[in-house]
């Protein structure tokens, strides 16, 4: 079986191909030693297993991951339309003017979303009940007065979008090859990364959390309060290595480990957003 042809002829059809497997190179490496490593038997069934990873059936189709995001951006509309309804719970001036274009950027995704699934064939999936006390539909989970409280609202205000970023993410290998709807979930994602930096910032300048960043730190929540409570939603967020390589002390550098992993956001998977959401919604 000469591999090396096969792989060629795929990439004419799919030029995605390496994104789905690797990279070209590793791609090349790894099917040009299959030959030297197993009998010629069976070289098709580890070709066929490498190709599983690539087209499996557990890839989530490009409506599933759009409905997926669409979920997302329903809690985080709802979220914010909500707040800004309650009276006197964000301060006037710039705070308030923040939330309002944060809100208004999260309502447009949910139509932009809306939109895309129903041109695609598809059917959006329907808003949910959210329950934002994180009580799954009790009313009474450990964040109740977030519309009473601006620190709290902040602070789940934070996580939500620092959840926000890395569920994009997450998603981002499940939309490769598919152009434009990857353009489209990448502009979004960029965006969510705004409002996650902006969110920080005004829980710093309000002296909530004194010390938080407009990033992430290891996986440290940097709320100044409630941290454990959502340490889900970090979890994995202090890992300081890129394709094998450590970066801490990299290139004989002072960087210490917190800065390591400031440097790069790790994806959350749709298993681990959903748990986290679930609270949210009530059963």
């Amino acid at each position: 079986m000469n591999v090396l042809h096969l792989l060629t002829e795929i990439e004419k059809h799919d030029p995605e191909v390496y994104g789905r497997l690797d990279s070209r190179r590793t791609a090349m490496r790894q099917f040009a030693g299959i030959g030297k490593k197993l009998a010629a038997a069976a070289v098709p069934v580890a070709f066929g297993s490498m190709f599983r990873k690539a087209y499996g059936q557990t890839t989530l189709t490009v409506l599933e991951v759009l409905n997926y995001a669409l979920t997302l951006e329903y809690l985080e509309a709802e979220f914010y339309t909500t707040a800004l309804a309650k009276s006197g719970l964000i301060p006037a001036g710039a705070s308030v003017s923040a939330i309002q274009t944060i809100s208004t950027h999260e309502t447009q995704h949910v139509a932009f979303l809306r939109t895309a699934i129903t041109a695609a064939g598809g059917m959006p999936v329907a808003k949910p009940t959210f329950d934002f006390s994180g009580g799954s539909g009790s009313g009474t989970g450990p964040f109740k007065d977030a519309f009473n409280s601006y620190q709290l609202f902040l602070a789940v205000a934070q996580t939500l979008e620092d959840t926000g970023v890395r569920a994009y993410k997450g998603q981002a290998p499940n939309l490769l090859g598919k152009g434009d709807v990857l353009t489209a979930a990448l502009n979004i994602h960029s965006v969510e990364a705004r409002h996650a930096s902006h969110v920080r910032q005004m829980n710093r300048a309000a002296g909530f959390a004194p010390t938080v960043k407009p990033w992430i730190t290891g996986d440290d929540p940097g709320l100044g309060t409630n941290n454990a409570l959502v340490a889900a939603n970090y979890a994995g967020e202090g890992t300081v290595s890129q394709a094998t390589i450590n970066i801490t002390n990299i290139g004989g550098q002072m960087i210490s480990s917190g800065a390591a992993s400031e440097s790069f956001d790790e994806p959350l998977s749709r298993d681990q957003v959903l748990v986290i959401i679930k609270p949210f919604i009530k059963a």
